[in-house]
């Protein structure tokens, strides 16, 4: 099965103009960690193993759809240092899930139920909360912005299941994993070669 690749997420948050990230629908986030720093826990035997911190963000993500009624929460994971879950915005009207709308469908807005804003609400819990228990007030956790893809299809569900499930164990060659992203600045080797001159 072909995987699903979140191209860039860790760079910027692309924004589809015009579009309203209040209808109803099925959306990908990915949250990184301030400076991609490991705050979370770690990959041991390709299973991620959560950190106090790590505990705190995955009680705060399950908690955002107890205080938000329009919001189911599919599959997630905490990663060391960044994290990956899938949000279902329901179409309070009808009381249905529908995957996300196309432009020249009818919506429904309320700026407080966008998907910014429960990211935003996600984001800000979870950094008070670890910040009160490290005794950080104050101290940024979270990257300043995050990256959201909205899903078209079942398939697409599908893969993104998928990717997010497998994650922890393709962690070795994931490029949040900063011993990647430190070989990839690395500047190349330069080797010299010595030329002897051997007489006979």
């Amino acid at each position: 099965m072909a995987q699903y690749n979140p191209e860039s997420h860790h760079r910027r948050s692309i924004r589809l103009k015009e579009y309203d990230y209040a209808q109803a629908g099925m959306y990908f986030v990915t949250v990184c960690a301030q400076n991609r720093e490991c705050l979370f826990g770690e990959v041991i035997d390709e299973e991620m193993r959560l950190n106090g911190v790590g505990q705190i963000v995955e009680a705060q993500w399950q908690k955002t759809a107890s205080l938000r009624p329009q919001i189911k929460l599919d599959a997630y994971v905490v990663m060391p240092n960044h994290f990956h879950g899938i949000i279902f915005i329901l179409n309070n009207r009808r009381g249905v899930l529908q995957y996300a709308p196309t432009r020249d469908r009818q919506s429904f807005r309320s700026p407080s139920q966008t998907v910014g804003a429960i990211i935003r609400g996600f984001k800000s819990a979870a950094a008070k909360e670890i910040n009160l228990s490290r005794g950080t007030p104050g101290l940024p956790v979270w990257q300043r912005n995050y990256h959201e893809h909205i899903i078209r299809d079942e398939n697409e569900l599908n893969r993104i299941r998928e990717y997010i499930v497998l994650n922890p164990a393709r962690w070795k060659d994931d490029e949040e994993n900063p011993i990647n992203q430190r070989a990839a600045k690395r500047p190349p080797v330069q080797t010299t070669t010595t030329i002897r001159s051997i007489r006979s």
